[in-house]
């Protein structure tokens, strides 16, 4: 399959802002060694006379605007990144919808367990860490905050979906979503596991909508699961969500949750601890214990 012309491009501008990013930083090392060195001369002087003191104002009032500059420019290639993912989920939406596939995202009935669990992986990785400007609180489906009532998932959108299964039993299971009809206020959605092979059209009380950025543990720790909480999380090396307790939420960025999932054949009714990602964890609406 050919390289899409639009992408080549947001690639070659996203290339562009690293360079700047680069050069801002470099431009600014400069005068962050002017402070250290100023620093330097107070402590072997040990005095702060005025002169010190204007200098360091005036360092440090560049160096404010320098990091503000390369913040901006960061942002900018973020959002450069989110719009390259956004396109390229069109484009994988439209050759699935065609019936044409890219080595990376082969039809669902050639697709091996074993490669099917590493987009799962990737998909968990690659989700975007929320950073907001300094005040801004997280938006819904950042971490643990829900969707908003009025929320529709988009088409190729993931949620968790809750279905009837073979024996007649209820679960809970990774989906994608195909169409979503605001007239019926159902959904169809693709159950994502080939070996299903299914679609379900599911009212919208059935569907939770997967987490579109991960929480921040560090600044935004209040839109993360606190430890005990009740949630659904996808089981490792499945695609089924379970009902599970908060072992630990995430203290880094780029950290699991550890969770105990409800397992009868444990004396305790609980899991030893398993690590999932953000991505696949929400909330769980049912409060009392099977």
């Amino acid at each position: 399959m050919s390289a899409d012309p639009k992408i080549v491009e947001l690639l070659s501008e996203l290339h562009q802002l690293i360079k700047q990013t680069q050069e801002e930083r470099s431009r600014s090392e400069h005068n962050l060694l002017n402070i250290q060195k100023t620093h330097e001369r107070m402590q072997t002087e040990n005095k702060t006379s005025p002169y010190y003191r204007t200098k360091l104002r005036g360092l440090y009032t560049t160096a404010k605007a320098d990091a503000e500059a390369e913040c901006s420019i960061l942002r900018h290639a973020l959002d450069k990144i989110a719009e390259i993912k956004s396109l390229m989920e069109e484009r994988r939406i439209a050759a699935k919808m065609a019936g044409v596939y890219s080595d990376s995202d082969p039809p669902r009935k050639t697709m091996r367990r074993g490669v099917l669990m590493t987009l799962l992986q990737q998909s968990a990785m690659t989700l975007p860490l929320w950073i907001g400007k300094p005040g801004e609180s997280p938006p819904p489906l950042c971490g643990a905050i829900p969707a908003s009532s009025d929320y529709v998932a988009k088409q190729g959108d993931k949620v968790a979906a809750r279905v009837k299964a073979v024996d007649g039993d209820e679960q809970w299971i990774l989906a994608e979503v195909v169409s979503y009809s605001h007239s019926a206020n159902k959904y169809e959605v693709d159950d994502i596991d080939e070996e299903g092979k299914e679609r379900h059209t599911l009212s919208r009380r059935r569907i939770i909508p997967l987490p579109q950025w991960k929480a921040n543990p560090e600044t935004d720790p209040e839109a993360l699961f606190s430890k005990e909480q009740l949630v659904l999380a996808l089981y490792p090396q499945t695609t089924c969500f379970y009902r599970a307790l908060i072992h630990a939420p995430p203290h880094r960025p780029q950290d699991d949750y550890s969770v105990l999932f409800e397992d009868t054949s444990y004396a305790d009714g609980y899991s030893p601890p398993l690590n999932v990602a953000q991505r696949y964890v929400v909330a769980c609406k049912e409060n009392k214990k099977k």
